[in-house]
């Protein structure tokens, strides 16, 4: 796979919602921080999106869409002048279909999607992103409306293996999003993502991601790069924000977390498959990166630790009213 492939497979989407409003007249209505990934798309009208610590506000019009991968507070309202009200007022009352309506609706309509990240490397991911990410093609604006009909479908419609199709169909939305950011040059940037759209950084990062357990050295990295090894460790650190070893090490030790989760094989084989010729030598690094040893992290994410989203991961029979996105329904599965 390619780097951001492997990211994202260590990603697991969960606590899936999907709703929205409609709104007439003059409204204004405000949203808290959020934890993981919202997504909307305008079905008619114009608004406002105003998020905080964000200068300016964003003007959407029907057939935008855009993303808030951030979880941010932010506010949407026909005039950013007016005192805003409460979301978790507003969608407290019961929905028709996860749709809220405010001042008898007509003027102005969005539906919504969201879903949280778990894995090692979300917040590394995210925080990479910008506050709004506001989808401009109408391919792209196209792209995420189909997702998010087909996310409302699943989570309406009960049928076998729903949950994983969520699942697929979340981690969609987030690579159409990633894709556009890439595709805008990331100019200025620092981190892994950045280093993806740089052909030289990104000739390096994908032949660490590929043969993880390799015995690499700065100077056959440089050689992948097509750079001297002095000039390439620089633009690495520069690019990247991390040195080409540091990353690679990180990398190791973010697949021995996925595994000891996951795969539940003993550390001494998890060791040897990512070119640690010690059981000692490998512990050594992990608590270094993750913070503490592999079999507390293994014994910390057993099953019988997990949370119910990852144990019991079934669709409930009908959606049910939440309080904290554009009239969103919860979907997390029962406790």
């Amino acid at each position: 796979m390619d780097p951001l492939s492997d990211v994202l497979s260590l990603l697991k989407p969960r606590s899936y919602m999907f709703g929205g409003f409609d709104a007439g007249g003059e409204w204004s209505i405000r949203f808290g921080p959020h934890e993981g990934i919202k997504c909307y798309a305008v079905g008619s009208g114009q608004c406002w999106l105003s998020v905080e610590g964000v200068p300016e506000a964003v003007r959407l019009k029907t057939g935008d869409c855009f993303l808030l991968p951030r979880g941010w507070p932010f506010r949407v309202a026909s005039d950013l002048t007016l005192t805003p009200t409460d979301a978790r007022t507003f969608f407290s009352v019961p929905m028709n279909g996860g749709i809220a309506v405010l001042n008898g609706g007509g003027d102005f309509s969005v539906v919504g999607g969201h879903f949280a990240l778990t894995g090692d490397h979300a917040g590394d991911l995210l925080g990479m992103l910008p506050p709004i990410v506001h989808l401009r093609t109408e391919a792209d604006r196209a792209a995420l409306r189909w997702s998010m009909e087909r996310m409302r479908q699943e989570l309406r419609e009960r049928q076998p293996g729903g949950f994983l199709v969520a699942q697929h169909i979340a981690t969609m939305m987030l690579v159409q999003a990633l894709r556009q950011h890439l595709a805008e040059g990331l100019k200025g940037g620092v981190g892994w993502l950045f280093a993806l759209a740089d052909k030289q950084m990104s000739a390096a990062i994908n032949a660490m991601h590929h043969d993880p357990a390799h015995r690499w050295t700065l100077q056959a990295l440089a050689e992948h790069a097509g750079m001297s090894r002095s000039t390439f460790a620089l633009k690495f650190k520069a690019t990247v924000g991390a040195s080409p070893m540091d990353y690679l090490t990180r990398w190791r030790m973010l697949l021995a977390g996925d595994r000891l989760t996951n795969a539940r094989g003993p550390i001494s084989v998890i060791a040897r498959s990512l070119g640690y010729e010690s059981e000692s030598a490998f512990s050594v690094a992990f608590k270094r990166v993750m913070g503490c040893s592999p079999r507390q992290y293994g014994r910390d994410r057993a099953p019988a630790s997990r949370t119910q989203t990852e144990l019991q991961p079934q669709l409930p029979d009908t959606l049910r009213a939440g309080s904290t996105m554009l009239g969103e329904v919860n979907d997390s599965p029962r406790r």
